[in-house]
């Protein structure tokens, strides 16, 4: 990640050291249930041939905590621009996940999530110009914090694979498609 991103995680998760004691003393116990809206930032590993790069990414999400242990949850990801010199692409999804979560504490759990991501990725190399639009699964963990009643402190890692068509580009493109590894951090809003 670059010094952004690391600033951005030490920011937040000081933030929740220090509001652990106030979100403990007035609530001692968790809202089970409801809407959320969160934002997210972090930072991203591109592996795959001529799509190794590491950039910063956005995320927006949406979702529905049904109780302590399970939602679902969709997510807006940027992850911008990437590549090398002779090939760039530009990547942008939409994830849709089943959210698995086991509290530890009344403010403090640890989760895990599966999914389907809907991707679309434009691929600019050799003077050839494709647009991919795909399904594929990924994976992902993380934890999360309770702050105050109604927001939540997370930090997550996820898994995500893009396919594209070597043949595409008169073989000149030596992989089907990068593989990326996300961590974020970001704040969570239940209503």
């Amino acid at each position: 990640m670059r010094i952004k991103s690391s600033v951005a995680c030490l920011t937040l998760f000081t933030a929740a050291a220090v509001a652990t004691p106030v979100a403990m003393a007035q609530s001692s116990e968790r809202d089970n249930s409801g809407f959320f809206i969160s934002g997210s930032y972090g930072g991203y590993k591109a592996h795959g041939g001529e799509f190794d790069d590491d950039r910063d990414l956005y995320g927006v999400s949406a979702g529905y905590q049904f109780n302590p242990f399970f939602a679902l949850e969709a997510d807006y990801i940027d992850f911008g621009k990437f590549g090398d010199d002779e090939v760039r692409s530009d990547l942008k999804g939409l994830a849709l996940s089943a959210k698995g979560r086991l509290p530890l504490t009344d403010a403090f759990g640890i989760y895990g999530k599966v999914g389907a991501f809907a991707s679309d990725m434009d691929v600019s190399a050799f003077d050839e110009d494709e647009t991919y639009d795909e399904v594929s699964p990924f994976v992902g963990a993380g934890v999360d914090f309770m702050m105050t009643h109604s927001l939540t402190a997370f930090a997550e890692y996820n898994r995500y694979n893009v396919d594209i068509d070597e043949d595409d580009f008169n073989g000149q493109v030596t992989n089907d498609g990068p593989e990326f590894d996300t961590a974020r951090v970001g704040l969570r809003y239940t209503f």
